[in-house]
């Protein structure tokens, strides 16, 4: 999947975080799932979040870009954008999500852009929009996120250890 690209964060976002002691740009990926995808961040505020996706390695047996694939795209994509709105005392879940298929792709890379259709205090609701590399809707997403408080336990989790 090659090298982890740096995103370009907002600086008031990185100031946030980083009153905290956290350097999110260092910190920040796609999750497992997201870079096992190939999933890659580009750019990132609660306005705007866009990123990509290789359709190689993400098609169902026909060949074509599988749903579940872009499902991860566009989950991901909001809750980066619920996340950054509900800033660094909230944590964003995921708890609706529905996508409907436009077109397939069989090849190349597929870009989601999220934007913020609602930002409450306690939800977020974005709307994602994949294309394909002509700029043809693939995919078109919408996202909802609970937005509560972080709690003790939601530090970030432990590897395993070998017994």
């Amino acid at each position: 999947m090659g090298e982890q690209q740096r995103v370009k964060f907002p600086q008031e976002v990185i100031d946030e975080y980083a009153s905290l002691g956290v350097d999110l740009p260092a910190l920040f990926s796609a999750g497992h799932l997201g870079t096992r995808m190939g999933v890659q961040i580009l750019e990132a505020s609660a306005e705007k979040v866009v990123g990509t996706m290789p359709v190689e390695g993400n098609t169902q047996p026909y060949g074509l870009l599988h749903g579940g694939a872009s499902a991860v795209l566009a989950e991901t994509l909001g809750s980066v954008g619920s996340m950054l709105h509900g800033g660094a005392s909230k944590i964003a879940v995921g708890v609706d999500l529905n996508c409907t298929h436009h077109r397939g792709v069989r090849s190349g890379l597929v870009t989601g852009v999220a934007s913020p259709v609602h930002r409450g205090r306690s939800t977020a609701t974005y709307e994602i929009v994949i294309s394909d590399e002509e700029g043809r809707r693939v995919c078109t997403a919408r996202l909802t996120c609970l937005l509560r408080d972080v709690r003790p336990s939601d530090g970030a989790p432990t590897e395993p250890t070998a017994s």
